[in-house]
């Protein structure tokens, strides 16, 4: 008998660990449970198969649109005749898939540039040929008739012609490091305007249109590189180095930006004769279907018009083709998104209100507003022109939630996504099927294969070896709230409370948020959580007896133009007020503890953190600020004139709007976490910042990280940086 209850009492001690089971801080670092994603899905041209990397990086696997199984290997490295690569990166199809470009050995630069070493596999005879032996090569791209290929390589653009015994050719020659781009986007473009490649092929394969970026009257930065570690930079280990580079800070130069056509046979370039403001800007150019019609999309310097022209890159003659205005400013779908068609285009606007689709001709006439009514179209996936279907994400009865769409030339509105919470769409070429990825605050990431009337035909990946994982975790409750604010706006939030939550108690309160223009945080998804990763670092500090909140404020999306765009002008203001107005109501649930709040957010989300902290109220005990802007003067001139003008048109706008102008006002304990490498973010922000505090005799914490960028990873970092906020919140709160 005395044997049975130790071993009853072994086992329950047993049972009661593995319910237990608690997430650690170097799981959040390392994303231990973060969801299994389908990465480098490709449509292919019959719209019956699509491609995707093996998960050894080893292949490129076909699929079938109606099973969803393999069917076959279009490329493998074991098997490709001449090749040498053990693993490869990244991979781009010629337009009639019998070439395919296979990216190797790719190094960063940016956000989204980077150099690679690329090779062309021809599917037909399974070889395997470098594109160039001259060096690595940026933003490639083929010729519409698969027999060119185009890339750059020291802001210069190559030609290689495959029928010429891969033949290469120099197109531009004056391109030169922090002077002279071509057919790559700046610092600023390619951050603020999100691309990173600025040339195509006409549809007949006969020019090649670039814009050029001459960036040599733009501003220098630069900030010092140290031998650090993870990666190690030894060539500093006495003497620091610097990188510089060119980044226009607001109301300063930006690049002045020309469009040129070469004429490939000709090799004849000319200037296109583009009637753009002396100050504005050009974020995309495209070739359509007609060889003689390239679409060039411009801003002017306020980004509050944009205009799309139809050029001939032979006579380089502009034709207004459509102009699209906004009292205050025009956000990216406008000219990032637009599709063209034969005989027409799919453009989005904000006109009425709700970012919608619009069917224009390719003329610029327009044929119909395509989406109406006060939610927003999120993407758009593809119009059928033989039904007249068109097919779109959009928001599902509430800005937490989207779904996939399909409306008919009648205007009559079909749901095809069956599950509630956020649904994305790959559709096939021909429209007839489309995959399907969804979440939500309950359920990690499902694909799933469909038809194109919503049917659910095969599941690819549906996460049941993570929800078991995360069964044996101590899981919040995770709830959303909505309240009103004393002006009587109604903000949304997420709430995440201890396992053994008791009512009865009075807990602390951790808010994480971004808060910047458009974005959002509390959207009914699997990923919610400050790391995307279902609420782990939540996870974490809720075991250690903290309740995690996060609200989106004013200027967030999803709620239409009025809610994002009432922060014009005074960027900071509402949103630092809106984060005060959370704390205040939470405050008032008998389960908090309202002198024990605190704030925490990157880059958005740490200005607002300083700025909430620095009204002199004192509504947070504790704050944490990472790799945050604080005086707007100091950040790029795309993405704050956008929202702020220039600081000489709006003095008073920016002065508000600046933590360190408030800094003397702050009031809680502060830490702030910078990287000495972030070229977004600079370090001066914090250097200033922390500078106006010291001035101010306020006492604060700092945590410094060598030769990191804006995000802040590499080797330890990460799993010290989580450390080190955790462990603020705990001493401070």
């Amino acid at each position: 008998m005395k044997k049975f209850f130790t071993l009853l009492l072994l086992l329950i001690s047993i049972t009661f660990d593995t319910q237990a089971e608690k997430v650690n801080i170097k799981d959040v670092a390392q994303g231990t449970y973060r969801a299994q994603n389908i990465y480098g899905l490709r449509p292919m041209l019959d719209g019956e198969h699509y491609t995707q990397i093996s998960p050894d990086k080893k292949r490129i696997v076909k699929y079938s649109f109606k099973t969803g199984k393999e069917v076959g290997t279009i490329f493998d490295v074991t098997t490709a005749r001449d090749c040498k690569l053990k693993s490869f990166d990244n991979y781009i199809m010629s337009p009639d898939e019998r070439l395919i470009l296979i990216q190797t050995e790719t190094k960063p630069i940016y956000r989204r540039s980077f150099t690679a070493v690329y090779y062309i596999y021809n599917v037909k005879n399974n070889k395997i040929e470098p594109l160039s032996n001259n060096g690595p090569q940026q933003a490639p791209l083929f010729s519409p008739d698969g027999y060119q290929i185009a890339f750059v390589r020291n802001n210069n653009i190559f030609l290689v012609k495959l029928l010429f015994g891969n033949s290469e050719s120099q197109v531009t020659k004056d391109g030169e490091f922090n002077k002279v781009l071509n057919g790559i986007p700046d610092w600023v473009y390619e951050e603020e305007f999100a691309f990173n490649r600025a040339f195509d092929f006409s549809a007949d394969s006969k020019m090649i249109a670039y814009i050029k970026f001459d960036e040599s009257k733009v501003k220098q930065f630069s900030f010092p590189w140290y031998k650090g570690m993870a990666p190690q930079k030894n060539e500093y280990e006495y003497y620091t180095g610097a990188y510089e580079y060119k980044y226009p800070k607001a109301g300063e130069s930006n690049s002045k930006v020309t469009v040129h056509s070469y004429d490939i046979k000709s090799h004849v370039t000319r200037e296109i004769d583009l009637p753009l403001d002396e100050d504005g800007y050009i974020p995309r150019i495209k070739f359509t279907s007609d060889p003689e019609k390239l679409a060039i999309m411009t801003l002017n310097r306020h980004q509050n018009r944009m205009d799309l022209y139809m050029a001939n890159p032979r006579s380089g003659v502009c034709k207004l083709t459509v102009r699209d205005e906004d009292e205050k400013y025009i956000k990216e779908p406008a000219y990032s998104d637009i599709c063209f068609y034969p005989e027409h285009m799919v453009m989005m606007s904000e006109k009425d209100g709700y970012n919608h689709l619009y069917l224009y001709t390719i003329g610029g006439n327009i044929v119909k507003q395509i989406t109406k009514g006060k939610f927003e179209v999120k993407e758009f996936l593809g119009w059928n022109q033989k039904n007249g279907d068109f097919y779109y994400i959009g928001y599902d009865k509430s800005p937490l939630r989207t779904a996939v769409f399909k409306v008919n030339k009648k205007g009559e509105v079909t749901k095809l996504s069956t599950r509630t919470g956020t649904n994305n769409a790959i559709f096939s070429t021909n429209l007839n099927y489309y995959i399907n990825t969804f979440s939500n605050v309950s359920t990690p990431t499902l694909i799933t294969l469909n038809n194109n009337n919503g049917k659910e035909m095969v599941t690819l990946l549906d996460n049941e070896e993570l929800k078991e994982k995360v069964k044996n975790l101590n899981m919040p409750s995770k709830e959303f709230f909505t309240f009103k604010t004393s002006q009587g706006i109604e903000l949304n939030g997420w709430i995440m409370k201890p396992a053994n939550f008791d009512a009865n108690k009075k807990y602390p309160v951790i808010m994480h948020q971004y808060s910047g223009p458009g974005s959002q945080q509390v959207i009914d998804k699997w990923g919610i959580g400050s790391f995307g990763d279902a609420g782990m670092f939540e996870s974490y500090m809720c075991d250690k007896g903290y309740i995690m909140v996060c609200v989106d404020g004013r200027g967030t999306g999803g709620r239409g133009a009025e809610f994002e765009k009432c922060t014009y002008m005074y960027l900071g203001v509402k949103e630092s007020q809106d984060q005060i107005e959370t704390a205040r109501y939470l405050g008032t649930l008998p389960y908090v503890d309202g002198k024990r709040i605190g704030i925490w957010g990157w880059s958005f989300g740490g200005y607002t953190t300083l700025m909430s902290m620095s009204d002199g109220t004192g509504a947070f005990k504790a704050g944490v600020a990472i790799a945050a802007p604080s005086c707007w003067k100091y950040y790029d001139t795309v993405y704050t004139e956008r929202f702020m003008r220039t600081p000489k048109e709006n003095a008073e706008g920016y002065n508000a709007g600046s933590a360190i102008e408030r800094a003397a006002s702050l009031k809680g304990n502060l830490l702030l976490i910078h990287g000495t490498a972030d070229d977004n973010v600079h370090y001066q922000n914090c250097a200033e910042f922390s500078e106006a505090l010291v001035q101010a005799g306020i006492q604060f914490d700092m945590q410094i990280y060598t030769n990191r960028n804006h995000s802040i990873f590499g080797g330890n970092t990460r799993n010290h940086l989580m450390t080190r906020v955790s462990e603020f919140f705990i001493n401070n709160l």
